[in-house]
């Protein structure tokens, strides 16, 4: 739960130790991903982008609606807010949000997430994934996805009041690693939900 420019040479340091990783920090390249996934080989880690059950349970439910809700019919768009001395937008958490819809719809996330819009951007691409970061005051975590259509709008959301729901999960994702083989897992597994 770091500064993601850490990533590498703590997986490296993490894989020597021969101890379990539970690893936090958003905002993770490529080549951080790539070394997280390479620690992976050596020891278990638990890599999340939320260690909250409420938002895990939330990112499932993402990946079901985007199955079941055809990006020709259904604009999905993904609404964040932080308190304002967060750096990274949109939150690791969106982008997980953004990813299980992205799952549920059997597409590619990279190709399909909008972030960012300023100016005359043209209409809104079909299929596409859309982001809006907002940060303000000391709001803990607050993410909302929405799928609207024509005729109906549907809404989950999920917010953080305390950040103790952060850290408890992270203390149940180190519990549930003692033990356990390597390999790369996530809060969905600690859950149970996979």
């Amino acid at each position: 739960f770091t500064n993601a420019a850490t990533a590498q040479a703590t997986a490296a340091t993490m894989a020597a130790s021969g101890k379990p990783w539970i690893l936090g920090s958003s905002g993770l390249s490529n080549a951080d991903e790539a070394a997280v996934a390479e620690a992976a080989k050596r020891i278990s880690v638990v890599y999340a982008s939320n260690f909250s059950a409420g938002v895990n349970l939330v990112l499932a439910l993402s990946e079901k609606m985007g199955a079941a809700l055809p990006a020709d019919q259904y604009d999905a768009e993904i609404m964040e807010m932080h308190h304002r001395q967060k750096v990274d937008a949109p939150s690791g958490t969106a982008i997980g949000m953004g990813r299980a819809v992205a799952a549920g719809r059997g597409v590619d996330f990279d190709s399909v997430m909008e972030s960012g819009r300023h100016g005359h951007t043209g209409a809104r691409k079909t299929g596409a994934i859309g982001f809006a970061a907002l940060r303000g005051g000391q709001v803990v975590g607050e993410h909302t996805l929405i799928f609207a259509s024509g005729t109906e709008h549907i809404a989950l959301t999920h917010r953080a009041f305390d950040r103790r729901t952060f850290a408890t999960g992270a203390v149940r994702a180190a519990l549930w690693a003692i033990g356990r083989p390597a390999g790369l897992c996530s809060m969905m597994d600690v859950l149970g939900m996979r």
